[in-house]
Order: C-alpha cells, then structure tokens, then sequence
C-alpha cells in the first residue's frame, strides 16, 4: 500500500516542482526584462536630451541671425535716407559755387554806385545762393568753415602752409574753399592754408592731486 501512495503521488509533486520551477525561470526572465526596459528608457531619455539641446542651439543661432539682419536692415534704411541726395547735393554745390564767384567778382565800387536794378540783381543772386544752401542744410548737408580749427585730414584739404609763430603748428589760418559734409561722411573737404612754424599745441595738464596733510604746520598756523 506504501509504495502504490508512493507511486500514486509521485507524478503530482513532479508537477509541483516543475510549476514552481517554470515560475522561478519567468520571475528571472521579467527580471531581464524590466531591466533591459529600465536601460532602453535610459538611452531615449539621454537621445531626447541631446535633442533638445541641439533644437535650443539651432533656435538661438536663427534668432541671433534674425536680429544681426533687423540691425543691418535699419542701418541701410538709415543711410539710405541720409546719403540719397548726395549725389545731388554735391552738383548742387558746385552752383552755389558759381553763384558766389559771381558776387565776389563785382567790385565793391559798382556794389556802391550801382543802380537799383544792379543793386536788386545782386540781392537776388545773393538771397539764391542763401537759400539753396538753406534747402542742403534741411537734407544734413553741413558747411564746413575749420578757420582756427585744428587741421583733420578726415575733413580737410592742406593746399600750402602759412609761416605763423603766433598760432600752433597745424591751425586752420586760412579757407580757401568751404567743404561740406552730409550725416557722418564728407561730401567736399575744405581747401585751407595750414599754419607752420608754431609752437606745438600744449597737452592738457593733469590736476594737481593734494599731498599729505601736515599736522604740526597745522598746529603753527
């Protein structure tokens, strides 16, 4: 009777041992498998960073790019409408030119003795000259007169230099031709006489900072 219980059981605990065996195995097999998910979750994760950073530097290079272009972009505009007359403006100067010539070449004898037609003439041609340098002025056209200034070659134009001991070497003393400029360039350099020979222009003095305070001169005062 003993060994047929023996026999009869036999097969039920060889299922038992195999069911918990199979269990053993799948526990392990999910084991692998969470931990191959947790790792793949890992290298998305580190993939979506490293996206994320190269979308931010792209977005950061277009708005850089955008803003470079705003600036250039006003800046043409900008010169565009304060150099688009200088074309212009520059033949302009060359009949204003014209026009004082033609003042400076009446006498000063005829001016006086002329008659009210003559006199009338000159003021006409005179209140031209004034009023088409009026019109440049409203369009950023500047004369230049650098008398007593000091010589720039950015704005000026040496023609000779004028023996002067009395002025420091490199003054203005003399304008031949006015210059104009318009904005920030020059649209004609001024013709000038440059003085020579002078003393050279003195540099600014520092001020003098006050020394140590001295007590016992203090206590004599």
């Amino acid at each position: 009777m003993s060994d047929q219980t023996n026999d009869e059981r036999a097969p039920e605990e060889i299922e038992a041992t195999q069911a918990s065996g199979a269990q053993a195995s799948g526990a392990q097999a999910s084991g692998e498998r969470a931990e191959g998910g947790v790792d793949g979750d890992y290298e998305a994760l580190v993939r979506l960073l490293k996206e994320n950073e190269e979308l931010k530097d792209r977005a950061l290079r277009v708005a850089a790019e955008m803003e470079n272009l705003r600036r250039r972009t006003a800046r043409d505009v900008h010169d565009a409408r304060t150099y688009a007359v200088a074309n212009f403006a520059r033949d302009m100067l060359s009949v204003s030119d014209n026009l004082r010539r033609a003042l400076d070449a009446i006498p000063a004898e005829a001016k006086a003795a002329g008659d009210a037609g003559f006199k009338a003439l000159i003021e006409g041609v005179d209140l031209t000259e004034r009023a088409m340098l009026s019109a440049l002025e409203r369009h950023g056209v500047k004369k230049l007169a650098p008398e007593g200034e000091k010589f720039d070659p950015n704005f000026h134009q040496a023609m000779f230099e004028v023996p002067n001991a009395d002025v420091p070497a490199g003054t203005v003393v003399q304008v031949v031709q006015p210059g104009y400029s318009i904005g920030e360039r020059v649209l004609r350099p001024a013709m000038v006489g440059v003085a020579k020979g002078g003393p050279k222009a003195a540099p600014a003095e520092a001020p003098v900072e006050p020394g140590p305070v001295n007590e016992q001169a203090e206590k004599d005062a």
